[in-house]
């Protein structure tokens, strides 16, 4: 289970940093390398992202258990 929380983790982050590049530059580093939002392989890494998303909320009890 650690394993998997650290690839979610990993996987957030990156999609992140992402974000942070569309957001400062203009440009989808996740869209260029697979030539478009369209193709199936980026819409594939955008569902990759937003399921380590989802799973990450799970981190949230885990948080407030350490309080």
């Amino acid at each position: 289970m650690k394993a998997l929380n650290i690839v979610s983790l990993l996987i957030l982050i990156l999609g992140g940093l992402n974000w942070l590049v569309i957001g400062l530059f203009e440009y989808d580093v996740v869209s260029e390398i697979f030539d478009g939002q369209d193709s199936v392989g980026a819409k594939i890494v955008y569902i990759i992202v937003g399921l380590a998303a989802l799973y990450s909320l799970s981190f949230f009890s885990k948080v407030a258990a350490d309080d």
